[in-house]
């Protein structure tokens, strides 16, 4: 098991590629669902699992821009994570952290 660091937030992956196949997987089974109840004669069914499909091709229009947006949105597998911040800056040595001071604060 691993332990929790409390950078999770910083080292985090985009989820957009799992996002991406589970809404292909959607768009197939509405696009289904909308063939079998229009041959079934169920054209409220129909039309909802049609709309189910629009709303699923606007999900992937949007997945797919941020995808191709690059690492910004959807970091490679080729970029590595972030490292968790230690909190070896936050002591006021460089001018960052709570209790002032910094390189030039008199030999502090």
């Amino acid at each position: 098991m691993r332990t929790r660091t409390g950078s999770e937030p910083k080292t985090a992956r985009s989820p957009l590629r799992i996002r991406f196949w589970l809404a292909v997987w959607g768009l197939i089974w509405a696009g289904a669902g909308t063939a079998a109840f229009a041959l079934a004669g169920r054209p409220g069914w129909a039309a909802a699992c049609g709309l189910l499909v629009l709303v699923v091709l606007v999900d992937l229009v949007l997945i797919v821009r941020h995808i191709r947006q690059g690492p910004h949105y959807q970091p490679g597998r080729d970029v590595p994570p972030y490292e968790p911040d230690d909190g070896r800056y936050g002591d006021g040595r460089y001018g960052g952290g709570r209790r002032g001071g910094g390189p030039h604060d008199g030999g502090r």
